[in-house]
């Protein structure tokens, strides 16, 4: 391998592109492999995806020594999360947020910032760093595994903060699957109309996938409005993010030497792509195959942050985050539940 790398770099009409793909492929090969794996497993027996990615890169760690794959990890795990979140704005127009009505989308936007904050305070009582409270109250209050990588994208990239936004994404998945089950079962008992059943469902399950099936358990009308607020809430991934990025950007540079941009670039592209979806640029099947690729980047990216990670690593993190998570889960919920009914 040393010497065929060493063939690209200096042969005459090979550019630094080529060069850079011979370094990087052998650990793309292991993060795509990593997501078949995680894919046929949730497929054939159920569960969570992104869970299932994590724990098969957490197997994969003794790589973590290896440099030639690690290579093409890193920028799985950093590159790769930025293009799926990107990505997550095809699924996103503004008829669909529109469509809410304001009071719905002012409770909504409402409860997403009180749990960010109570995420906050609950790290400031339990005497843990704050980005651990933003982390888990925007991957609680957004849109679960995927507003965790994409908040941790936008923080000072610490050793710290890859081991707790790994956490997080174990701890909101569960949780996640836990409410899909159990949400639309206290819903039936309580007979609530189905628009209210939509709104509880998508204003507090954590992951999309789990709040459109936990919808649908309800009916079609149910399904859709929880499909709705669900990706409302996603879409409030921008300008919160945007704020975290503008906050922690000069502490980044005194902290890690390296700035993190005002803006970061992947929110602008998700931006970009609900402005084509919403002008009808991209059509249904595109947005499809847009939304299939992002899950399918977000699989990779958390699969190749498992294999960055010590298992024993977030096991020093200890008790206080996972409280910290459950906390969050039924602060949330309970807003919701109190303007909604």
């Amino acid at each position: 391998m040393k010497s065929y790398s060493a063939f690209l770099r200096f042969r005459p009409g090979v550019g630094p592109a080529v060069s850079n793909l011979a370094n990087l492929w052998p650990g793309f090969l292991v993060c795509i492999v990593v997501a078949l794996a995680a894919t046929f497993i949730s497929d054939h027996h159920g569960g969570p995806q992104l869970l299932y990615a994590l724990l098969i890169g957490l197997a994969c760690n003794f790589l973590a020594g290896v440099d030639r794959v690690m290579a093409g990890v890193s920028v799985c795990a950093r590159t790769g999360l930025r293009c799926g979140v990107a990505l997550l704005g095809a699924r996103i127009t503004v008829d669909q947020v529109a469509s809410l009505g304001v009071a719905t989308g002012v409770g909504i936007a409402a409860s997403v910032v009180a749990t960010i904050v109570f995420g906050v305070l609950l790290a400031k009582l339990m005497k843990r760093p704050q980005v651990e409270g933003i982390v888990s109250g925007c991957s609680v209050g957004i849109c679960g595994a995927s507003a965790a990588l994409a908040v941790s994208a936008a923080l000072p990239p610490t050793k710290e903060n890859e081991r707790f936004t790994l956490l997080a994404v174990v701890g909101v998945t569960l949780l996640s699957t836990i409410a899909m089950v159990l949400y639309p079962l206290i819903l039936s008992v309580l007979e609530t109309p189905a628009r209210v059943s939509g709104v509880l469902l998508g204003g507090t399950i954590h992951d999309i996938a789990q709040v459109v099936a936990a919808g649908l358990i309800l009916g079609p009308e149910a399904g859709e409005t929880a499909t709705i607020v669900k990706l409302f809430r996603v879409a409030l991934l921008v300008p919160i993010v945007a704020v975290i990025a503008v906050l922690y950007r000069d502490r980044s540079s005194a902290s890690v030497g390296s700035r993190v941009p005002a803006f970061p670039a992947f929110l602008l592209w998700f931006l970009f792509f609900v402005i084509l979806t919403s002008a009808g640029v991209i059509g249904a099947q595109t947005a499809a195959v847009a939304s299939d690729a992002s899950r399918w980047l977000l699989v990779a990216a958390i699969g190749a942050a498992g294999i960055k990670t010590n298992f024993a690593d977030l096991m020093k993190l200890g008790w206080r985050p996972v409280v910290m998570l459950l906390s969050e889960t039924i602060f949330i919920a309970a807003i919701v539940f109190a303007w909604a009914v």
